[in-house]
């Protein structure tokens, strides 16, 4: 596999990180460090995996110990997931974790009064 190659693998999965997932930043590894939770940990160290292939091919002696099918099975693994995130899903997902939030914490805060409520004889 050749340098250009890599490179190449390597900047279609930075695009599909900051396309799918809204993350920006100079190099792959900066979005994957930025992205932190939002890829799973197998995607995060195939992403990882793929950032060390491409500075490996920087070096033409170490470009010839780069594993062609591990890049390859890292490269599939990346895109595979990124193609299937659903933003709409997604952000669907985060309003209703706030809103459940916000739920929660009011339900204390009542529990809350109507203990103090009933300590203080009220109720």
């Amino acid at each position: 596999m050749s340098r250009t190659t890599i490179q190449q693998m390597a900047d279609r999965v930075s695009a599909l990180i900051e396309q799918r997932l809204r993350v920006s930043a100079p190099t792959l590894e900066a979005q994957v460090r930025k992205a932190g939770n939002r890829l799973p940990q197998k995607v995060r160290n195939a992403a990882e995996a793929l950032v060390e292939a491409t500075v490996m091919a920087q070096s033409p002696k170490l470009l010839v110990r780069i594993d062609d099918e591990a890049v390859a099975t890292a490269y599939d693994i990346c895109v595979k997931h990124l193609n299937s995130v659903n933003q709409s899903a997604r952000r669907t997902g985060l309003v209703l974790d706030a809103g459940a939030r916000v739920a929660f914490a009011l339900l204390v805060v009542c529990v809350l009064l109507v203990v103090v409520l009933h300590w203080r004889g009220y109720v």
